[in-house]
């Protein structure tokens, strides 16, 4: 009988393998213009971001452009403990720390409440109306919006200074102030994309069963009660999740708002990793030790992504792959 039963698996197995590949195969038949859609952007990704990865040498070179990485001195881990000994290095973490938490933090909050605001209000004119006038700044670059604010944030004429003045107050250099330069960053970061943030969060507004209001609102429940009680409780879930998988950006500051906003009187709290790794390759030649520092920050980045996905599944069972 045992001779039997391992017979059978063995002419068992290699049916399920071929009736797999023969699905493989008419899939790929059937649905050969949608992969086929997918070629450039695979192209894309292997020109631009996978080939260029053979770089990350330079940060165990003493990189010289006319010596090329074949020539260049080998130096190991020297850029890397040199990172560890820079003055600078430690400042720079800390503000890219503090800089993409309260952006985090402030980007939940935002779309959070402005949703179950919005969700209140029954005109529909109006609501769609609310929701794409937050939802366009989204669509404009930090070049842009960045010669806005120097405008409108200017302490000689700007608008809100003009409005401070008016009302009695004295004018602040929010783009010179390294506190209020980081204050800056993280209100119109939250302004640009918190449009954004609220489409999630009326999306799963919307999964709600009308059927939990009608009951609450037959038990005598007013409005703020349902929101406390079903709304809110109903939005937790992605909330999680948006957070969760928000931990693997924490090093992700923002280079193209900061870039556009920030000069050498904000260095001291404005200045994040990726510009700092641009000022010391791009504008000071320094690019075994730029290449150094990002890389660093990569492989960190890359570990918190997978524990906030770890964390994400653990704690509302939310799975990417």
């Amino acid at each position: 009988m045992g001779d039997v039963g391992v017979k059978e698996h063995t002419l068992e197995t290699p049916r399920k393998g071929r009736a797999a590949k023969v699905r493989q195969r008419w899939n790929m038949q059937r649905n050969w213009s949608l992969h086929m859609m997918l070629v450039p952007a695979v192209l894309l990704a292997v020109i631009f971001q996978y080939i260029p990865m053979g770089g990350i040498v330079i940060a165990f070179q003493d990189f010289k452009p006319y010596l090329g990485f074949t020539e260049s001195k080998w130096v190991g881990w020297d850029n890397f403990k040199y990172l560890f000994l820079y003055p600078d290095v430690g400042q720079v973490i800390w503000n890219t720390l503090v800089i993409a938490f309260f952006k985090i933090i402030a980007g939940l909050v935002a779309p959070f409440l402005f949703a179950i605001l919005l969700n209140e209000v029954r005109l529909t004119a109006f609501k769609r109306v609310s929701q794409t006038l937050v939802y366009l700044p989204h669509f404009l670059s930090w070049v842009i919006l960045g010669g806005i604010l120097l405008d409108i944030l200017s302490p000689q004429g700007g608008m809100v200074n003009q409005l401070i003045v008016a009302l009695g107050g004295k004018p602040i250099f929010f783009l010179g102030d390294g506190t209020w330069f980081r204050i800056t960053l993280i209100v119109s970061d939250v302004w640009k994309e918190f449009g954004f943030g609220t489409i999630v969060f009326l999306a799963s507004l919307s999964g709600i069963n009308p059927a939990l209001y009608e009951a609450a609102e037959v038990d005598g429940a007013n409005r703020f009660k349902q929101t406390l009680h079903i709304t809110i409780p109903a939005l937790m879930p992605i909330t999680i999740v948006l957070m969760t998988l928000s931990i693997g950006n924490i090093l992700n500051a923002g280079f193209d708002q900061v870039f556009n906003l920030y000069n050498p009187l904000v260095y001291d709290k404005g200045d994040i990793i990726d510009t700092f790794v641009y000022r010391l390759g791009i504008l000071n030649g320094k690019m075994s030790f730029a290449t150094a520092v990002g890389l660093f920050k990569s492989v960190v980045a890359t570990i918190l992504i997978v524990i906030s996905y770890r964390m994400a599944y653990k704690l509302a069972n939310y799975r990417v792959f």
